[in-house]
């Protein structure tokens, strides 16, 4: 099944690392003084290379004459690593009950904002963990205050945290309100108490319905995570859920199906057969009955895991399957060039040394070829409902799309997985419910 648990705003699908390449053929291109000559039309077509707009754009990637390249970002993604607890499905860049390392945290955080050599004006800022909320409302105020000394966001931005239901409260939401937060993203997973339970969560149905409650009351849009598939849950309990969290009036539901991450307790349990995970066929159920309740309930399915009402799309996370450019700082995070994914130390403590004493504290670079950058915007493209227009695929990845993925397509579109208009291509209902199993045929 697909693995819908993944934190998608983080962790976008890749075909592997390009090995430097795209950033040779990006010089090369670019020592070029020549122009290349403009062929016709069919010609163009024939040797996998596009005309738009005056731009000519190769099948190895852009030429010079293409304007495919990076702008500066417009969203931040900012790490905050603490929570009072970690669940035992969790493998976040996390540490629990370590308040005595926010002061440090604090500190490594001004530090590695003097990365931005001027102030970056955004339209999205979004705070994950972790757990945002876990610093209290003079906390936020602190972190926010850091923040907008480098970033200056436009007057309609959409500014996100994440938070815990049980760390809500009047005084918290007043904090976010104060430091310009229009959007709450809150860690509910469901409002049965037994499935709390069985997921190792510290608060109760009752904390998910205050919170919502006082987080609607002070005018903020709320988002509110499910998690399906969770030990003991049955296909009923999900559906009961999902009224549940429709009833509340809440904008924005993600759900995810949990996944059983190496190195995390659940996993150590499964394997000495002491949590069981769910069937594959009750998995597939539950996630179409999530489909259908949210439709039902005047909620739009726009991406594989996300459902929204109307207006009320989560921008920040489209800036990733847009793959548009982003910023992002703390333990863990992860921010993109539009050709390099640079994922800072994961360790807290550690990503906290390398930062306050000078050191390098990128943990990984990912380099693509401009090939495999083209891939990867066919994968996270199709993940959303309104899939991939064929020419706005051309002026933003340098190639057709039916160069970079026209065999696929047509196999998905004989089978049932996708639909081809001859303009646009979006995968079907059964396409994203086996998405995971497609994906192999593109970044081969």
């Amino acid at each position: 099944m697909q693995e819908w648990s993944r934190r998608y705003c983080q962790e976008a699908i890749r075909p592997g690392s390009g090995g430097g390449q795209g950033v040779d053929t990006i010089e090369k291109c670019q020592q070029t003084s020549e122009s290349p000559r403009t062929p016709d039309r069919n010609q163009a077509i024939e040797t996998g290379m596009i005309l738009l707009e005056g731009m000519i754009l190769l099948d190895n990637g852009p030429s010079t004459q293409s304007r495919l390249a990076y702008d500066q970002p417009r969203s931040v993604y900012v790490h905050v690593p603490f929570c009072r607890h970690r669940c035992g499905y969790c493998d976040f860049s996390l540490v629990a009950d370590r308040d005595d390392l926010i002061e440090r945290y604090f500190a490594a955080m001004e530090r590695e904002l003097t990365r931005l050599p001027a102030t970056l004006t955004i339209d999205t800022l979004y705070l994950g963990g972790g757990t945002p909320s876990h610093l209290g409302p003079e906390g936020l105020t602190r972190l926010f205050a850091m923040l907008y000394t480098k970033l200056r966001p436009e007057p309609r931005a959409e500014i996100t945290i994440e938070a815990n239901p049980s760390d809500v409260s009047l005084a918290l939401a007043d904090a976010a309100l104060a430091c310009g937060v229009s959007r709450v993203s809150l860690g509910s997973q469901s409002l049965a108490a037994a499935t709390l339970l069985s997921l190792d969560r510290d608060h109760t149905p009752e904390d998910v319905r205050q919170a919502v409650a006082t987080l609607l009351k002070a005018g903020l849009t709320v988002s509110a995570d499910l998690m399906i598939a969770a030990p003991g849950q049955s296909l009923d309990d999900v559906c009961c859920d999902i009224a549940a969290v429709a009833s509340l009036g809440v904008h924005h539901v993600s759900v995810y199906c949990l996944t059983w991450e190496k190195g995390t307790r659940f996993e150590s349990l499964q394997k000495k057969g002491l949590l069981h995970g769910a069937e594959e066929s009750l998995e597939r159920a539950m996630f179409e009955a999530t489909i259908d309740s949210l439709a039902a309930e005047g909620f739009e399915h726009y991406e594989v895991s996300n459902f929204a009402k109307l207006g009320y799309r989560c921008r920040h996370n489209e800036t990733y399957w847009d793959c548009r450019p982003w910023e992002a700082f703390g333990p863990g995070a992860a921010r993109f060039d539009g050709r390099q994914r640079t994922t800072n130390h994961r360790s807290t403590t550690g990503w906290m040394t390398r930062v306050l004493e000078g050191i390098d504290f990128a943990g990984d670079r990912d380099t693509m070829t401009p090939r495999e950058a083209a891939q990867e915007r066919v994968v996270l493209g199709l993940r959303r409902r309104d899939g991939l227009q064929r020419q706005a695929f051309a002026a933003s990845s340098g190639f057709s799309l039916d160069l970079i993925a026209g065999e696929a397509i047509a196999r998905w579109v004989a089978s049932g997985h996708a639909t081809d208009d001859g303009e646009r291509v979006r995968l079907s209902r059964e396409g994203l419910l086996v998405s995971d199993t497609l994906w192999k045929e593109v970044l081969a």
